[in-house]
C-alpha cells in the first residue's frame, strides 16, 4: 500500500513539473494584474511610523541591509540614509518610494550612501517626478550629490529617450543637496518642516569623520531619534531626551575583539587593522542602553547591527547585559516597523 501510495505522489510531482509552464501562464495574468492594481501607499493612519529599510553595516548579513530608516507621516516620506539594498525593501515593503520628499544623510562614509543612486532613480521614474530628490545633510554631502549625479547623467538621458516623459521627464533626474553646518555641542539645527513633520539635525562623535549628525524627527506629538554613526555621544543624549523611540547603531566590541583575534591568527593583516581601528568610534549594546536609559527614552531600536549576527550564538553575544540597563529594546532587521499613534501613548514595535 505504502508503495503504491509513494508511486502516485512520484506521478502527481511528475504531472506538476511537465506542467509548471502552462499553469504559471494561467496564474500569472490574475496574479500581476492584482499586484498592479495595488499600488504601494503612505499609511494614512494618524501616527507616526518608521521602517528600519536597512538594519546593518558594511558586511554582508543575510536579514540586515546597508544603513536605512524611513520615516513617513500625514503623506510625507522621509529617509535617513541609503545603504545599499535600503530602496528595494522599500519596494518589497509595499512604500512608494516616488513619494520620497527627502533623504537625509548622517555622514558620507560609503555604507551609508552606496544605495543613493538606486534610491533616487526609483523615486525618479516611479512617479515621473519633475524635481530632483532633496538630499539633506551636512556640507559634505554636497560633494556626494553631484558625484552620484554625474555618475548617472548619462543614464538618465538613455531612460528618457527610451520612455519619455510619462515616466522619465528630465527635469526630475537626479538629486539636488541642501547642506547645513554641522551645529555646535549643545544646539539643535532645524533643517525641514513639512506638513506637521520637522526634523532637526545636531552632532555626534564619529570622529575622524568630522562632518556626522544624528537627527530628531517630530510629528503629532510623538519624537524619534536616529543616532547615525556615532561613539558614546553625551550630545545625543541630551537631544534624546523624553524621545519615544531612539533609533542607535552598534557594535559588539566583545565579537569584534574575536574576529580580530581570528584575523591575526590566520595572518589576514587587511581584517586584523580594520577590527581593530572600528573599536573606537562606535557604541557598543551596553553603552546604548546606557543612553537610552538616561535620556529617558520609551523604547530603544538597535540599527546599523555590527558585526553581522550570521552564526549561532552571536545575537546572545551581541544583546549581553542589555536587558539588565534597559530592559525595552529590539534589535532590528530588515523590515522591523515602529507606529507610534498621535492619540495614544504606546509604542507599537513589530
Amino acid at each position: 500500500m505504502k508503495r503504491w501510495l509513494l508511486l502516485g505522489l512520484l506521478v502527481c510531482v511528475g504531472v506538476g513539473y511537465l506542467a509548471r509552464v502552462p499553469l504559471a501562464e494561467r496564474i500569472l495574468p490574475s496574479l500581476s494584474q492584482r499586484m498592479m492594481a495595488q499600488m504601494p501607499t503612505i499609511d494614512d493612519a494618524d501616527a507616526l511610523h518608521v521602517l528600519v529599510c536597512g538594519a546593518g553595516g558594511p558586511l554582508a548579513d543575510p536579514i540586515r541591509s546597508g544603513p536605512c530608516i524611513a520615516v513617513w507621516a500625514n503623506g510625507v516620506l522621509l529617509v535617513f540614509d541609503a545603504g545599499s539594498g535600503g530602496a528595494r525593501n522599500l519596494m518589497a515593503r509595499r512604500l512608494p518610494v516616488g513619494e520620497t520628499s527627502a533623504v537625509f544623510l548622517t555622514h558620507v562614509h560609503s555604507d551609508h550612501i552606496d544605495g543613493l543612486g538606486e534610491l533616487a532613480l526609483m523615486r525618479w521614474v516611479n512617479q515621473a517626478n519633475t524635481t530632483p530628490l532633496p538630499v539633506l545633510g551636512p556640507p559634505a554631502v554636497e560633494s556626494v550629490v553631484a558625484g552620484f549625479n554625474q555618475a548617472y547623467a548619462v543614464d538618465a538621458v538613455y531612460r528618457q529617450a527610451h520612455h519619455g516623459d510619462a515616466v522619465a521627464p528630465l527635469s526630475g533626474r537626479g538629486m539636488t543637496a541642501m547642506t547645513s553646518d554641522v551645529p555646535a555641542e549643545g544646539e539643535i539645527t532645524l533643517v525641514w518642516r513639512e506638513r506637521g513633520v520637522s526634523v532637526e539635525m545636531f552632532a555626534v562623535d564619529h570622529s575622524p569623520v568630522d562632518q556626522a549628525v544624528g537627527y530628531r524627527v517630530s510629528y503629532g506629538g510623538r519624537t524619534i531619534v536616529i543616532s547615525g554613526d556615532t561613539a558614546v555621544s553625551e550630545n545625543l543624549q541630551h537631544f534624546a531626551e523624553g524621545a519615544d523611540v531612539l533609533f542607535h547603531e552598534a557594535l559588539s566590541a566583545r565579537l569584534v575583539n574575536m574576529l580580530n583575534a581570528s584575523a591575526e591568527a590566520v595572518g589576514n593583516q587587511i581584517m586584523t587593522k580594520i577590527t581593530a581601528d572600528i573599536l573606537d568610534y562606535h557604541t557598543t549594546p551596553v553603552e546604548a542602553a546606557e543612553i537610552a536609559r538616561n535620556a529617558r527614552v520609551g523604547a530603544l531600536v538597535y540599527y546599523h547591527v555590527v558585526p553581522a549576527l550570521i552564526a549561532p550564538g552571536m545575537g546572545a553575544i551581541f544583546e549581553d547585559g542589555v536587558a539588565e540597563v534597559f530592559a525595552n529594546y529590539t534589535v532590528s532587521q530588515d523590515g522591523t516597523r515602529v507606529t507610534l499613534p498621535t492619540n495614544e501613548a504606546v509604542i507599537e514595535i513589530d
